[in-house]
């Protein structure tokens, strides 16, 4: 298992003369932890498969299948429900999306998982080709979204959006919590066209329901209110926006927080209705600045004439390190104290 090691920074003195100085903790924790939950955060465990159950129980055209990540994508709790309808297709993502495309040709209604780096890179063509092309009901579930991983670039879908965003036909979702995600599978199952579910796995926070929120594809939804600001979100990073609004009224700064699961296509006109005015305009997002919600936000925002600074909350431009994800957040400004002091030097 890869670790990091971090050593705490504070110097001791000793007790008496002679006795030896307290020596630093050492800090050990895993590079692949995949929850961004915080301690003792309410959380519901694999969302995402339980949501897959529930639906194959009531449409027998759904099926589910995998390139040898069932666990990692809680694909495993369809296999284990309704073995007949589930499909192991190896460490093969190429042949993933053409088996998927064929089962949707015959009327199936496939949810087809993977990490978003092997689909957003290994197998695009065939996600274009086969699936997009014809406009195929293939729900495409990618895990390990954005910075949700501290295994490096070759597990960091940093860049998954950008890369899907100009493929037609492709609906992109990128939910928030738990909720998001149970309400949003039998969504994606009931829309027409391809789909990609940035997906969020294992003990998934469960945040907004405590704002009366329900996902409709397609659509923003205004979480919370606010005079000063407005964020602007998308996944794991709108939970992390309500943090920072609360404690940002701590600072006498009222934050509202416009939640966007739904990146493709973009409900310009909730959002730009919230940017209109004077107050400052923040985004946040867990992926890089380029192609993103960002830029989703700033040409939706050029296009119609609204003359709007917005500033973008998004790691950067690079490949990203290994590490801890709570030190990868900080270092790379997810983390919610990082959002709070961005707010703050730009008010």
């Amino acid at each position: 298992m890869t670790t990091t090691t971090a050593t705490a920074a504070a110097s001791t003195a000793p007790a008496a003369t002679g006795a030896p100085a307290a020596q630093p903790k050492r800090l050990t924790t895993s590079a692949m932890i995949a929850s961004f939950a915080d301690p003792g955060q309410r959380t519901s465990p694999a969302p995402f498969g339980r949501a897959m159950v529930e639906l194959a129980e009531r449409d027998p055209r759904v099926v589910g299948l995998t390139a040898d990540l069932g666990k990692y994508t809680d694909m495993h709790v369809f296999a284990q429900a309704h073995p007949g309808r589930f499909f192991q297709m190896g460490m093969a993502e190429q042949l993933l999306f053409g088996a998927a495309a064929g089962m949707a040709e015959t009327g199936l209604v496939p949810f087809a998982s993977t990490y978003s780096v092997f689909a957003a890179r290994r197998a695009y063509d065939f996600i274009c080709l086969d699936i997009a092309e014809p406009n195929l009901n293939v729900n495409v579930v990618g895990g390990l979204p954005g910075l949700t991983t501290g295994y490096g670039p070759s597990h960091q879908a940093t860049e998954d959006v950008a890369i899907f965003r100009g493929m037609p036909n492709l609906t992109i979702v990128d939910p928030c919590d738990a909720l998001d995600i149970e309400q949003a599978v039998p969504q994606l199952a009931a829309h027409e066209g391809p789909t990609y579910l940035r997906l969020l796995r294992g003990k998934v926070p469960l945040v907004l329901d405590e704002y009366d929120y329900t996902f409709e594809l397609g659509k923003a939804k205004v979480v919370r209110g606010g005079r000063d600001v407005v964020l602007v979100s998308s996944g794991l990073m709108t939970m992390r926006a309500l943090q920072a609004a609360e404690k940002l009224a701590a600072h006498k700064v009222d934050a509202a927080v416009v939640h966007s699961p739904t990146l493709k296509p973009f409900d310009e006109e909730t959002v730009l209705r919230e940017l209109a005015g004077d107050r400052l305009a923040v985004t946040l997002e867990n992926h890089t600045v380029v192609g993103g919600l960002f830029e989703t936000v700033a040409s939706a925002a050029v296009r119609t004439g609204l003359g709007k600074q917005i500033l973008p909350v998004a790691l950067p431009d690079e490949f990203i390190d290994a590490g801890a994800l709570p030190t990868l957040h900080d270092r790379y400004g997810l983390a919610t104290d990082r959002v709070v002091e961005r707010v703050l030097a730009a008010m």
